[in-house]
């Protein structure tokens, strides 16, 4: 009798629900761990409570699983070393590591070929000025570590903003460090989302376009509008970054488009990612889908897409869903979780077969639930397109 795959995700938040469900149709079985009992990941597949601390327990979860991976990048990167040594995780340990400090993770993208903002590692009050005076300002001290959703920053509009930088997140560089970089004044953000397979095939999606509110994201629009020239630019950075960290499964490189059509690296994940959610409906094979079957050594899916698509991500609370629902080609996603200010608690796509009626469509929503900031870069990268 054939015994069904087992897949270990470490991290049971919304992107593990989605793996669990994508994974569902493939046969494959999920087994999520996470230290809070009410993850919701949990509600649709078995949920492991462990603390990330309690590593012998952790451990044998590689004698249950065929493969693991992770949902979040926050996981230790030990721990995954560890597991390694058991069974396989993939994307490999090293590129989690990787990504967990700034300072590493850029280096690293120099070395890829990928430019970044100038930066500098700052770890003492007297680096801090050394390095405003090196970079300048405008400039965005951060955390080297556990930042994210524009948590962990402080924004420098001068030299003398170097006090209030420190005395916010000064305590933060012992033991782990800050970073300074210097601001860039991009004319949009966008991400290409690739995946590679055990055997080194490698896949992208369409750039999807981002918007951000507070550091966090609040839309995604793919195909990107006018992207000819950047798509095949940002594939050969996302391959050269994931053929240098041997990757498998799928990766998220984010990147600043300048007025100049330059592509500077911001940051990457080792890990499905928020600004290709809508892929589940927009893509022949949704990122989760080509997760799955790339840490468990399957054939990869088509990454072509059926038309364009713009998501709606939902923070702090859900809005009313009836006007996404009445909306042809629209697709709710409720992650099960409680509300709460700033965090991700679901999110609609919105399909079309073209920008333009696409464009028409966001508009009805967006009115409808009162999201029209929200929309409005969509709505103007769409009409402008």
């Amino acid at each position: 009798m054939h015994k069904p795959p087992v897949l270990g995700i470490l991290g049971g938040g919304q992107l593990a629900r989605m793996l669990a469900l994508a994974a569902a149709p493939l046969g494959v079985k999920c087994l999520v761990v996470d230290e809070h009992a009410d993850a919701c990941a949990g509600h649709v597949a078995p949920l492991v409570v462990a603390g990330w601390s309690e590593h012998p327990r952790l451990l044998e979860l590689a004698g249950q699983v065929d493969a693991v991976t992770f949902d979040f990048e926050n996981v230790e990167a030990g721990l995954a070393r560890a597991l390694a040594d058991r069974v396989a995780v993939w994307p490999p340990p090293f590129a989690l590591a990787v990504s967990q400090d700034r300072v590493t993770e850029k280096t690293l993208f120099r070395e890829c070929g990928i430019m970044t903002a100038e930066f500098a590692a700052v770890g003492t009050r007297a680096e801090l000025d050394a390095a405003v005076a090196t970079i300048g300002t405008p400039a965005i001290l951060k955390t080297r570590r556990f930042g994210y959703d524009g948590k962990g920053q402080f924004r420098l509009k001068a030299p003398a903003d170097a006090d209030a930088a420190w005395q916010a997140l000064g305590a933060q560089a012992i033991p782990d460090g800050l970073i300074l970089e210097s601001f860039v004044p991009f004319v949009r953000e966008v991400s290409v989302l690739a995946v590679r397979g055990r055997d080194g095939e490698f896949r992208t999606w369409p750039l999807s376009q981002n918007s951000h509110t507070n550091g966090v994201l609040t839309m995604s629009l793919a195909p990107a509008p006018d992207i000819a020239a950047l798509q095949p630019r940002a594939d050969a950075l996302a391959r050269a970054l994931a053929e240098r960290l041997e990757y498998v499964g799928v990766l998220a490189l984010e990147l600043f488009v300048t007025a100049g059509g330059d592509l500077l690296g911001n940051e990457m994940a080792p890990r499905v990612h928020n600004s290709g959610h809508w892929t589940i409906e927009g893509a022949h094979t949704s990122q989760f889908e080509n997760h799955v079957r790339a840490v468990l050594g399957m054939p990869l899916g088509d990454t072509g897409v059926r038309g364009p698509s713009a998501m709606f991500n939902w923070l702090g609370e859900l809005p009313p869903m009836e006007p996404v629902l009445q909306t042809v080609d629209a697709h709710w996603h409720d992650y099960g979780k409680q509300a709460r200010p700033g965090r991700k608690v679901g999110h609609a796509t919105l399909c079309a077969p073209d920008g333009a009626t696409l464009a028409t469509r966001v508009d009805t929503v967006a009115k409808a639930l009162g999201r029209e900031v929200q929309a409005a870069p969509a709505l103007r990268a769409l009409r402008s397109g």
